[in-house]
This record gives structure tokens, C-alpha cells and sequence, in this order.
């Protein structure tokens, strides 16, 4: 049986950074920034493509329309590219759109044991060297974020920012003890299926969010491969994003929701140039949840961070009024 208190506890990694699932909905590597991006011919569309890791893993990404800089859409724990379904149509418009799904996600092998953050940062700048656009904008979700600020050294000074999304709350909070982590991954060692769909159902979403999506995510999260999700919940929950963010020295953006509260505060003691919105009556699916609402923002972000022309004055408008400095 799961406890509430088991729940609670198991409720804190995802607000740390949170989503393979299968539905719709290492230390950084010497040299890696000086590595220049491969070319492709614009004439592949978009259908899958594949990049191979550092460690041999085959990595299948798909990229939209054109133009600078490359926004590349890095997904959460247990989830997969298809979360930024709803982003596509709004980000290719104005610029090349990259998504990708992490090794062990969607698409993607997963034969690999070490399921590392730094690993899934090699993978986004596996990915993002066979992208010829000059400038990169990583967008991550949940764990997402961490592994974007983890790859931003990798690729040096392609990266003009990163946008987190509903994640990085624990900025400037020592990390957590063995036993804490071990009691939190207990859950999903013993009952994955269990445990994730406990989670996803009763934490990640408010009270009067739409139960037919908490349902399908919950299911989708569930169908993660139990080895590659469990270990990654243990780096996620055992990595110090202290010498990360000592790497990181481009802006941070945020848009979380408000299901839990964000010290900005605190975060931009660690990250200077950070900045939040905060998107109301939203869990931490705020993409899902709201794209109308939570596209704007994006729009908004990516063009403050590489200094182009809004979207449009009525998004730069929106956004602005969501921006809590």
C-alpha cells in the first residue's frame, strides 16, 4: 500500500524536475564546446533522424520549420518528445524547432546502464551538434532543465539561454541525504506502475484540472521503462546542481506553475540573469495544461534571449504581465 506520506515525499522529485514514457500526450566531455554542428540537408522534413551518443546509443529526434536560433525541447522524467506536441505549431513559425527523446525515451535505445544526468546532457549535445542553426535556445521540462543546464558547457557558446519549465525549485538547497533518497525510490522499485500513477493522479496536478488528461498522463508515465526511469530518478535525486550552475553563465528562464511556490529569490543567488512567470491554475504540465496561455510566455522567452522581435505584440503583452521579477 502507498501511504500519503510515501506519496508526499515520492511528489518532491518531480517538483525537483520531473517527465520514457510510450503515449502522445558524466562529467562534462573535454573539448565538446569546440566541436562544430554537422550539415544536414534542409530537405529531410520531418520525419525521425538519429544521432549516436557518446556512448553509442542511437538518439531519434525530429526537426520543424527553420530559421535562428534552434530551440531544442528537452522532455522530463518518464515522459518523451511527444509532450511538445502542442508547442510545435507556434515554435516553427519563427524558428528551427528540434525535439528530441533522451536514451532509454520514446524512440530512442536504451542500451546503457548509466543512467546520469551528465549522460543525458552528452545526449543533447550529441543532438545538438548535428544541428547546423549557429545559436540554441534549450528548452527542458523538469528533469528536463537540469540535464539542459548540465549540457550548456558542452556546447559553449551556441547556447543563448535556457527555459525551464515547471522545474529548478530546489536551486540553492543542499542536496538531499542517502537515506532521504532512498526512502523516496523506495515506491517505484517495488511498484512502478503503482507508484508512478499514485504520483501523477495526486500530486502533479490541481484538484479541477481536466481528469481525462491526469488520466492519460498518469498511464503514459507508467509505461516507462521501469530500469531506465528508477535510475534515473536516483541521479536526478542524488546530483549536487551546484557545480552545474557554477558552468552556467548564459540567462535562465522559468515558466513553472503554481501548484507549488518557486523562491526566485533564492535561484538567483546561484543564477544571476533568472527570470520567472508563473502561470496560474497549472500543474506541472503547464504545456499540456494551458499551451494557449503557456505558448505565449515561450514565444516571449525565446525572443528575449536572443534579442529578436516578439512574436507578436499580443504575446509579448501576455507575457509580460505574467513576468514576476
Amino acid at each position: 500500500m502507498l501511504t500519503l506520506r510515501t506519496l508526499a515525499c515520492a511528489a518532491a522529485l518531480v517538483y525537483l524536475a520531473a517527465c520514457g514514457g510510450h503515449g502522445n500526450p558524466t562529467p562534462a566531455a573535454s573539448g565538446g564546446a569546440q566541436q562544430s554542428p554537422a550539415t544536414l540537408p534542409a530537405n529531410l522534413g520531418e520525419g525521425p533522424r538519429i544521432a549516436l551518443s557518446k556512448d553509442y546509443v542511437h538518439l531519434e529526434y525530429r526537426v520543424y520549420g527553420q530559421g535562428e536560433p534552434a530551440v531544442l525541447l528537452i522532455h522530463g522524467w518518464a515522459c518523451n518528445a511527444n509532450y511538445w506536441n502542442e508547442q510545435l505549431d507556434a515554435l516553427k513559425a519563427h524558428y528551427t524547432v528540434v525535439a528530441m527523446n533522451l536514451a532509454g525515451h520514446g524512440g530512442s535505445e536504451n542500451n546503457r546502464t548509466d543512467w546520469s544526468i551528465a549522460n543525458y546532457a552528452e545526449d543533447v549535445a550529441a543532438v545538438a551538434r548535428q544541428i547546423p542553426n549557429a545559436h540554441l535556445v534549450l528548452v527542458g521540462h523538469g528533469m528536463g532543465a537540469v540535464v539542459a543546464l548540465a549540457a550548456v558547457p558542452l556546447l559553449g557558446e551556441r547556447v543563448s539561454g535556457v527555459i525551464a519549465v515547471d522545474a529548478l525549485r530546489s536551486v540553492g538547497e543542499p542536496p538531499l541525504p542517502p537515506r532521504e533518497i532512498a526512502t523516496r525510490i523506495a515506491p517505484f522499485r517495488d511498484n512502478f506502475v503503482g507508484a508512478t500513477r499514485a504520483l501523477v493522479s495526486s500530486s502533479l496536478f490541481p484538484k479541477d484540472a481536466n481528469p481525462l488528461l491526469v488520466q492519460k498522463v498518469a498511464y503514459d508515465m507508467s509505461l516507462a521503462r521501469p530500469q531506465v526511469a528508477v535510475a534515473s530518478m536516483q541521479s536526478l535525486l542524488s546530483v549536487d546542481l551546484a557545480p552545474i550552475l557554477a558552468e552556467v553563465h548564459v540567462p535562465v528562464y522559468a515558466i513553472n506553475s503554481d501548484l507549488q511556490p518557486t523562491d526566485a529569490a533564492r535561484i538567483r543567488k546561484s543564477l544571476p540573469d533568472f527570470k520567472l512567470d508563473v502561470l496560474s491554475d497549472t500543474g506541472h504540465f503547464p504545456m499540456l495544461e494551458a499551451a494557449s496561455r503557456f505558448n505565449p510566455l515561450l514565444l516571449a522567452d525565446v525572443a528575449a534571449l536572443t534579442q529578436a522581435p516578439r512574436a507578436s505584440a499580443g504575446a509579448a503583452g501576455e507575457s509580460r504581465a505574467f513576468r514576476r521579477q
